[in-house]
């Protein structure tokens, strides 16, 4: 694995990060929207991650017959809803309420959502910080040929 590949693998869980912190936020900004385009609450949103291949055909060709670690990195595999029920809250006066008096709020609990960002976060900056010190393992290396 060189120093290009391990900087890739960074970039590469610095996207799935950033997207990740995307769909938080628009998991908060959407924590009372009671009426969607559809006409129903929101629904939570969660990003699944998986493994991605980001090595060249060949090189993973040389890899597997070497028996060396495969280069991958990760990637969004896909965004899906949150089943989980809807928040029933008692406000009669609310236009979305039904004939009980309570509304269907959306299934986002900001305490998780806030949790999750400041994981996205962790992991991002873990990622630059790995990027980092490739970056200086690099400097040192060409400091030593200069020798």
């Amino acid at each position: 694995m060189g120093f290009l590949d391990s900087i890739n693998i960074s970039a590469s869980g610095m996207t799935a990060e950033r997207l990740r912190m995307d769909v938080i936020s628009k998991n908060i900004s959407n924590a009372n929207t009671t009426r969607t385009s559809n006409g129903t609450p929101y629904r939570r949103q969660v990003v699944i991650f998986e493994e991605a291949d980001i090595s060249q055909p060949f090189s993973s060709f040389l890899s597997k017959a070497q028996n060396n670690l495969n280069k991958s990195g990760v990637r969004v595999s896909s965004i899906v809803e949150d089943k989980s029920e809807y928040k029933l809250v008692y406000n009669p006066g609310h236009p979305d309420a039904d004939e009980k008096g309570y509304i269907k709020m959306p299934n986002v609990d900001i305490m998780v959502e806030m949790v999750n960002m400041i994981s996205a976060t962790r992991a991002y900056e873990a990622n630059v910080t790995s990027i980092n010190s490739t970056k200086n393992m690099i400097m040192k290396a060409l400091d030593i040929g200069r020798i």
